[in-house]
């Protein structure tokens, strides 16, 4: 199906959050050749990104994504591991641009106040739930800059630039799902810090 052209422009709300699991724990997640995950203490980064993608942007669509921090020779960077989306067009051109590896899931995203609820369901996956909620917000706009470090179908490895910028605020949330499921290990373990980023902007692409 075809796809917006790199960079795409989007705009929404988010959920992150940032864990540090064993890294025996970690699913037999693909990377790209000559990467590997970057393990301190015996223990392994994820990134977990709940987002709604509104009106506004090339598109308008909702995603459950994962990134783990890895190594490229002496580099920390990241590499998205795992992602669900509800939209066909966001599904095909994040494979073809940049090798993210999406798959199709049906997502719901909440809102309510200072809290925010989210469910991926898609074949073969139990349920997984989100549970945020706000604890203070941050009365300000802050941009950030990062990269993810992708294999595309044919071989090939790319660079992602990402840029955002967005109104933060720092909070709680708990991941449920089943004990035996895929992702499990995001069950077994809360996150070392979670924000929400609301109204933010972003650029991904170059």
């Amino acid at each position: 199906m075809p796809s917006p052209p790199s960079p795409w422009h989007l705009t929404g709300d988010m959920v992150v959050s940032l864990w540090r699991v064993p890294a025996d724990d970690l699913p037999p997640w693909p990377l790209p050749r000559g990467v590997c995950p970057w393990v301190v203490r015996r223990r392994a980064t994820l990134l977990t990104f709940w987002v709604d993608y509104r009106p506004g942007g090339v598109l308008a669509y909702r995603e459950f994504l994962i990134a783990l921090a890895v190594r490229q020779g002496l580099r920390v960077t990241g590499s998205t591991v795992a992602a669900w989306v509800d939209d066909e067009q966001s599904l095909a051109g994040g494979r073809a641009l940049w090798g993210i590896p999406k798959e199709q899931g049906a997502i719901t995203l909440d809102a309510d106040g200072r809290s925010i609820r989210g469910e991926l369901t898609a074949a073969g996956l139990p349920s997984v739930r989100v549970a945020y909620r706000d604890v203070l917000r941050l009365p300000l706009r802050l941009p950030a800059r990062a990269h993810l470090v992708q294999q595309r179908a044919d071989g090939t490895q790319c660079r992602v630039p990402m840029r955002i910028s967005g109104r933060p605020a720092l909070g709680r949330s708990r991941v449920t799902t089943g004990a035996d499921a895929p992702l499990s290990v995001l069950a077994r373990h809360r996150p070392l810090l979670s924000l929400a980023v609301r109204d933010f902007r972003s650029r991904v692409g170059g």
